[in-house]
């Protein structure tokens, strides 16, 4: 009888701690994290805002939910001035799914921009530095392009 007994005690061991490491973790495909990502832009370099645009759709595409900001200041302003932005269907389209690119006053100041120079539907923020150490603050992922 103890023999026919030790087996089953071994079994019923081993079993239990299977079921609970199965029970404690979310499915696989099951997106459980809300991705924020803000994007530090100050480089003039127009391969690199092409290169830079490819990104933001590649991320969009894999999590449509992120929530993604890109703060252009110094060198980079040019990109979000109506007139010189080599990037501007890019920028709507991105604009469209939720992406947003927020000039610094700073620069704007530096740079003689106006308001009504950058492009539609790009908010001003008064310090780009500020707006990304902020961002961090409130656990969103760094990129430096």
């Amino acid at each position: 009888m103890k023999l026919k007994l030790v087996p089953m005690v071994l079994f019923v061991a081993f079993l239990a701690p299977l079921s609970y490491a199965q029970a404690k973790y979310p499915e696989e495909t099951e997106q459980t994290t809300q991705h924020k990502i803000i994007y530090d832009l100050k480089v003039a370099d127009t391969t690199m805002h092409a290169g830079l645009m490819r990104q933001l759709n590649n991320i969009k595409r894999g999590w449509p939910e992120a929530q993604i900001e890109v703060v252009v200041h110094g060198n980079a302003i040019n990109l979000l001035v109506n007139s010189n932005s080599t990037q501007a269907n890019a920028i709507k389209e991105l604009q469209a799914i939720g992406v947003v690119f927020a000039a610094c006053e700073n620069t704007m100041k530096r740079f003689k921009v106006e308001k009504n120079q950058l492009l539609p539907n790009v908010p001003t923020v008064p310090m780009g530095i500020g707006e990304i150490v902020t961002r961090q603050e409130e656990g969103w992922s760094y990129i430096k392009f």
